[in-house]
């Protein structure tokens, strides 16, 4: 018979499918160490398939539009911020392509995002980040910033996309079909990807600022309006990555 610890290596060497025979193998195991190893991985199994059918669902658009051609997901991260860019990420993904634990950026933790960013570049077909300043966001107002940011990621991509799935908005001035989708980042796996590929870019640049910054706290709070910032607004002045549009309520500007 073989020992407990011999068994549990073949479970951490089994695929998916040689669980399954390993289940079957030792159902008749009474020692409480092999019962308990079948209902730890059985958990992990049913976990694992929870996730995959969530994909599933998330690729729902990028199925029912999948004969346009190239399908790209694009949205956007930092619209709020009264400090720092707006930065707009469009990606397109392989057919078919899944990305365990991908969801919409504010719902995963800064690990997983960062883990996130690097296997979504891995395997995306193309992919690419537009970025406009704080001094274009004033220039123009952030809706239209976050449309440029937008365009500009657009504009990286080769192949060029043949659909966009956008976040809630319809771009101007693209001529490429387009679906705008109400919550897009949790019901469309390429606007997931983009809206991680977004955050994480912002977040990047937000904590080099807080190098140079400080006072601010920008590696912190990402610019977004916490009461420690606009009390160090308030203490310090505007810095050069502010927003005059936005923090005129705080300080004169």
């Amino acid at each position: 018979m073989k020992s407990i610890s011999e068994i549990k290596n073949e479970f951490m060497q089994a695929d998916e499918q040689a669980l399954e025979e390993l289940y079957e193998k030792y159902a008749e195991d009474t020692r409480s160490g092999v019962i308990g190893l079948i209902a730890t991985y059985k958990k992990k199994s049913q976990k694992l398939q929870a996730e995959y059918d969530r994909l599933d669902a998330m690729m729902a658009y990028e199925r029912q539009y999948e004969a346009s051609g190239f399908i790209c997901g694009i949205d956007e991260a930092g619209r709020g911020p009264l400090a720092g860019p707006v930065v707009a990420g469009a990606v397109i993904l392989p057919k078919g392509c899944r990305i365990l634990y991908l969801n919409d950026s504010k719902k995963l933790t800064e690990k997983r995002r960062e883990e996130l960013f690097d296997e979504i570049k891995e395997k995306a077909v193309c992919w690419g980040v537009g970025i406009v300043s704080p001094a274009r966001i004033d220039e123009i107002n952030i809706l239209q910033a976050t449309y440029e940011a937008m365009r500009d990621a657009v504009s990286q991509l080769d192949p060029a996309p043949n659909l966009l799935l956008n976040d809630a908005v319809t771009i101007p001035q693209v001529n490429i079909p387009q679906v705008p989708i109400i919550k897009g980042d949790a019901k469309s796996l390429s606007i997931a990807a983009a809206s991680v590929l977004a955050k994480v870019t912002r977040d990047r640049l937000m904590k080099e600022y807080d190098k140079v910054m400080p006072e601010y706290g920008f590696s912190s709070h990402k610019g977004y309006g916490s009461a420690a910032h606009i009390e160090a607004l308030k203490k310090y002045g505007p810095s050069p990555i502010h927003r005059k549009s936005f923090i005129g309520n705080f300080v004169e500007v």
